[in-house]
């Protein structure tokens, strides 16, 4: 904690100018329009052959890193030994978005038309290549090969954004969005039904490996998803503290547009919502909060319409997610989880989207978590997601990072889930065993929660416009087929409301955090922190509008940089980055300076005791820091680049994988990566007989047996009995069984004389037990020593 003194002295070096703490002025840097962390065929670990070996050799993919100035752009990488290099640098005006375009999938039938060009950087400038189209109206690609302009493709109006996977790349303009195919750059479909964002992401979509996402302007019923978003009946008593505090808030913002009105000022907030009013009153209404979920490579060529009319080819899911516009959204590594932000930034919602191959109609999409993160409004501007999904950070445009915990299959986040490196199962091992989950799900039916199997009993009042009407035919035939696995019927998860662990807040200038976290900063790689750069006076915080207050971050997870900075002597262990539970946070803010924090979770220090449930708290701190920041005096550095340039070598090596996947000959020599007996096995077809082979090691299972079976139970022990003479003694520590004599006399468990009992006979040792007797076992009962009781306990 910092001392009374220290928060005097940074508060001054904030705010008291520059001239008058009597610093020298720190060296003038470009201004930084955006920031972004990318993912391409540089550190695409599934693609690139040199991650493949990941965890024998510790090849960690390098951060690859964007920033947009206001005259040119910037890409740098930061490999895992924190020396930071930049990749490319170039003046040529404002540039709104920017793509490293993956290297497309490719496939005997479809061959890529610019594979000896690529890497291809994809831009939106302000002055086109033609030079006579408004601005931002035209996508360049450019080769970073050869450095020649390899396509230009025009539209009529601004573009807001550039998406792009191995198989599409994503133009979003307002309203629309317009998808071209990887390999030639024809357009593939186009969707005009988005609902108009306010801002800052004007018309927010999330792209994942093969879904696309987008804020839809209607809800269309007939192709509605189960499910969707819960309302705000949250039976939780924070939940209700919440809401009221809610209600609260929405009345006083009223009044206080109500006094504006009157004082004939409108805030420049209600201005934009208010023209956006009056313009939906002339069309047909538009429905907020709407998302519809497209299949990218089933979806038909041309326009994608959700209507009444249409037919739901491509369409995965359609749902209310939130009753305010949607703001933000992204999906996780693995793309079956979708997080959502509206507008007011109070909650985030977390889905997951399961698929039926039939229709959307009959997908189902699961609200697992409510992240709360407050009361006051913020709009949010980046999400991102750990590698295994365990934690998601959600950065407002006020530049504060919000941590939240979650689970990839939902429920409460604590220690057994959180603490450990890898994740665990939903249910542990004693859950499973002691047949805890039925006992849950039973209580759940007969209280009518939300998991309630009868419709009527859903705790969601049943007009409410978030919930479409689920058939009760449905819930039916769930029971009647003895079917609970589905898992896109009935009961739904129940939903949990999740609080950040850690808010992250970027210190209005470099100084600050020196000041701060002394020890633990360093420069790695570009430049050390030295005096606080406050060249800005202090009104122009906000690089990224013209708003004030408003700061442009990025944020990523990663394996740690800082202990190998910290060490160089040293030689990283494989193991030494399994020491962390959590990856490093990386956060690049406005400023140009990349921050690696340390996330520690931790059990929550007030609980009287730590169990499996006990909640978390998280510790955080700053480690090391990049200063990535241009200066008017640096050089660019522009294509064509040399064969050895990290992202011609990244590329070359992803074709080269994707060639042999599509069991095609590569062009040219080989490249630098051996060839493995994998793809060998990839590319050459199977003969019959190792098929058969492999048939015979196919484990059938026709009938799931009980969950628990009779010995996992907590009541039971094993252990070996020695008989003597005629009695058998079966131990159990719940009941104790005696064999009784023909007298029916019951007789001692063990005939010996306590008297002389020699305490060296006893045999302490167990012993292997006897193989019990099998019908159609060739070996004969009277082998075995004594005489054994079979017990039937199957009836």
């Amino acid at each position: 904690e910092q001392s009374y003194m220290e928060s005097v002295v940074t508060f001054l070096q904030d705010v008291v100018p520059q001239a008058y703490s009597g610093t020298p002025p720190a060296e003038e840097k470009e201004k930084i329009i955006w920031v972004r962390f990318e993912n391409a065929d540089l550190n695409d670990t599934t693609r690139n052959m040199e991650f493949h070996e990941i965890h024998s050799t510790g090849n960690e993919p390098p951060l690859l890193l964007m920033i947009g100035y206001s005259d040119g752009m910037q890409v740098w990488s930061i490999p895992i030994s924190g020396e930071a290099q930049e990749l490319f640098s170039v003046r040529h005006g404002p540039v709104r978005a920017a793509r490293i375009l993956p290297a497309p999938q490719i496939s005997a039938q479809k061959c890529d038309n610019f594979s000896e060009k690529r890497p291809l950087l994809g831009v939106c400038k302000s002055i086109g290549s033609s030079g006579t189209s408004p601005p931002y109206c035209c996508v360049d690609l450019y080769s970073l090969r050869t450095g020649e302009m390899v396509k230009s493709i025009q539209f009529k109006t601004p573009i807001y954004d550039l998406h792009c996977n191995k198989r599409i790349l994503v133009v979003v303009l307002q309203e629309k969005i317009a998808a071209f195919d990887s390999c030639t750059f024809t357009k593939k479909f186009f969707v005009t039904s988005c609902y108009p964002c306010p801002g800052p992401n004007m018309n927010p979509i999330a792209l994942g490996s093969r879904w696309l996402a987008y804020a839809e302007n209607k809800l269309i019923r007939c192709h509605q998803s189960r499910g969707g978003a819960c309302g705000d009946n949250i039976q939780s008593y924070t939940a209700t503290v919440i809401s009221a505090a809610k209600t609260i808030k929405t009345g006083l913002t009223m009044v206080g547009k109500v006094v504006t009105q009157l004082t004939g000022t409108l805030p420049s907030g209600a201005t934009e919502e208010e023209i956006l009013a009056h313009s939906n009153i002339r069309r047909s209404p538009l429905v907020p909060g709407i998302i519809t979920i497209i299949d990218t490579e089933t979806v038909a060529e041309g326009q994608v319409l959700v209507s009444e009319d249409s037919d739901s080819d491509g369409i995965v899911a359609h749902f209310p997610a939130h009753e305010k516009p949607i703001c933000c959204m992204a999906f996780n590594p693995s793309g079956m989880l979708l997080v959502t932000t509206d507008t007011l930034g109070h909650d985030f919602h977390v889905f997951q989207i399961l698929t039926h191959p039939w229709s959307s109609s009959q997908s189902a999409v699961h609200h697992l978590y409510t992240l709360h993160r407050g009361e006051t409004e913020a709009k949010v501007q980046d999400i991102s997601f750990s590698h295994d999904c365990r934690w998601v950070v959600v950065s407002t445009l006020r530049g504060t990072s919000h941590v939240f915990p979650i689970n990839p299959y939902g429920g409460q986040p604590c220690v057994r889930t959180h603490m450990s490196p890898r994740v665990v199962n939903r249910m542990s091992r004693f859950q499973k065993s002691a047949g805890l989950e039925e006992i849950e799900q039973e209580l759940t039916s007969k209280q009518g929660g939300r998991c309630s199997p009868v419709p009527g009993l859903s705790s969601s009042p049943s007009g409410s416009p978030l919930h479409g009407k689920l058939n009760s035919q449905d819930t039916y035939n769930n029971f009647t087929n003895n079917n609970p696995g589905n898992p896109r019927l009935l009961p739904l998860p129940s939903l949990t409301v999740v609080l950040p662990l850690a808010q992250i807040k970027q210190p209005m200038t470099l100084g600050t955090i020196t000041k701060r976290t002394g020890p633990y900063l360093f420069g790695a790689g570009c430049f050390s922190i030295k005096a606080p750069c406050k060249s800005k006076p202090a009104p122009q915080i906000s690089p990224s509008k013209s708003v004030g207050g408003e700061f442009c971050v990025a944020a990523v997870f990663g394996s740690s940089r800082s202990w190998f900075a910290n060490n160089p002597g040293l030689k990283r262990e494989k193991d030494q980055s399994k020491q962390f539970v959590v990856e490093s946070l990386y956060i690049i803010s406005c400023y140009g300076s990349l921050v690696e924090h340390v996330l520690e979770p931790r059990p929550l220090s007030t609980a009287p005791k730590i169990s499996d449930d006990t909640p978390l708290e998280m510790m955080t701190c700053p480690r090391a820091s990049w200063t990535l920041v241009r200066t008017p005096q640096w050089n660019e550095l522009q294509p064509p680049f040399n064969a050895n340039h990290p992202l011609l070598l990244a590329a070359d090596a992803v074709q080269y994988y994707q060639y042999l996947l599509a069991g095609l000959v590569p062009p040219g020599s080989p490249g630098p990566i051996t060839r493995h007996e994998s793809y060998d096995s990839l590319a050459s077809d199977h003969s019959g007989q190792e098929d058969e082979e492999w048939l015979s090691q196919v484990e059938i299972v026709t009938h799931t047996g009980p969950h628990r079976r009779l010995w996992m139970g907590p009541q039971f022990q094993f252990k070996t009995i020695h008989p003597s003479g005629q009695t058998t003694v079966i131990s159990s520590s719940s009941s104790v069984l005696q064999s009784h004599g023909p007298s029916d006399t019951p007789q001692p468990l063990l005939d010996f004389d306590t008297d002389d009992l020699d305490l060296n006979s006893l045999r302490i040792q167990p012993v292997r037990s006897e193989p019990v007797s099998m019908p159609g076992s060739s070996r004969p009962v009277s082998d075995r020593r004594g005489v054994s009781t079979v017990i039937d306990a199957t009836s």
